[in-house]
C-alpha cells in the first residue's frame, strides 16, 4: 500500500504509542524510528497485481507451516526500530491469533507506486536486509512489465537480478520448495507495456 509522501510528518511516539494508536487508527501509518508516515490508497492496477501474487503464493504454500499476508500485516525490522507494511509477506512463523506484526518473514514484496518508489528501493531495500530470515525481496513495477529480484548472497548482501515480460523468475527462499511466477501470472487482467520511455516514468529512478 503506498505511502502518502506529501503528508507530514507526525509527531514522534514509542513503538508502544504506535501499537496502541494503530489499532483504532482509520488510516494505517508505518513507523520509522518513532515517526508516523500515513499510508493512501492504492491504483487498480496495484490491487490486482498483489491480488494475483498473493492467489499463487497462498496456493504453493497450502500444507505447509508458512503462511501469506497481503497488505494489513506490519513487519517488524527491530535493528532499525521500525514496522513496514508490505505489500504481500511470508512468514514460517508460529501462528499467533492475535499478532499485528511478524518479525521472521522470508519473502517480501513491494508493487511500486510513484509515491513510493524511492521508499521501495532505498529505504525498504536497506531495512528488509537487516532482518535476518529474509532471503529475497522482490520488486514489482505498475507501469511496465518488470521485476527486481534481490536475493542475499552468502555475506548476507543483496544480489539483483532483473526481469522483463519476456522471462519467468523463480522464488528459491519458501521452506516449501521453489516456486515459479511467470509474467503472464503477475500481470493477469492487466497488460502493461513490455518497456516505457525511462524519461517519461523518472519517479522510478534511483538518483
Amino acid at each position: 500500500m503506498p505511502r502518502n509522501s506529501s503528508s507530514k510528518r507526525l509527531p514522534r511516539m514509542t513503538e508502544a504509542e504506535y501499537l496502541l494508536a494503530e489499532e483504532t487508527s482509520t488510516v494505517r501509518h508505518e513507523y520509522v524510528d518513532g515517526y508516523l508516515f500515513e499510508m493512501t490508497g492504492a491504483t487498480d492496477a496495484h490491487n490486482v497485481i498483489c491480488g494475483n501474487l498473493f492467489f499463487v503464493i497462498y496456493g504453493h504454500l497450502e500444507g505447509s507451516s508458512c503462511r501469506a499476508y497481503i497488505n494489513d500485516m506490519k513487519v517488524k525490522i527491530e535493528s532499525a526500530k521500525s514496522y513496514y507494511y508490505p505489500d504481500i509477506m511470508v512468514s514460517c512463523e508460529q501462528f499467533e491469533a492475535k499478532s499485528v506484526f511478524k518479525n521472521a518473514p522470508v519473502l517480501l514484496i513491494e508493487v511500486l507506486s510513484p509515491s513510493t518508489s524511492q521508499v521501495d528501493r532505498r529505504e525498504k531495500l536497506m531495512a528488509y536486509g537487516r532482518v535476518e530470515s529474509v532471503c529475497e525481496y522482490l520488486v514489482v513495477y505498475q507501469d511496465r512489465q518488470r521485476v527486481e529480484l534481490y536475493c542475499k548472497d552468502k555475506n548476507s548482501d543483496w544480489e539483483l537480478t532483473v526481469f522483463s515480460g519476456t522471462e519467468d523468475l523463480v522464488v528459491k527462499s519458501l521452506p516449501c520448495g521453489e516456486m515459479l511466477l511467470s509474467f503472464s501470472t503477475i500481470y493477469k487482467g492487466y497488460n502493461p507495456p513490455l518497456r516505457v520511455k525511462e524519461d517519461e516514468y523518472s519517479y522510478y529512478a534511483i538518483y
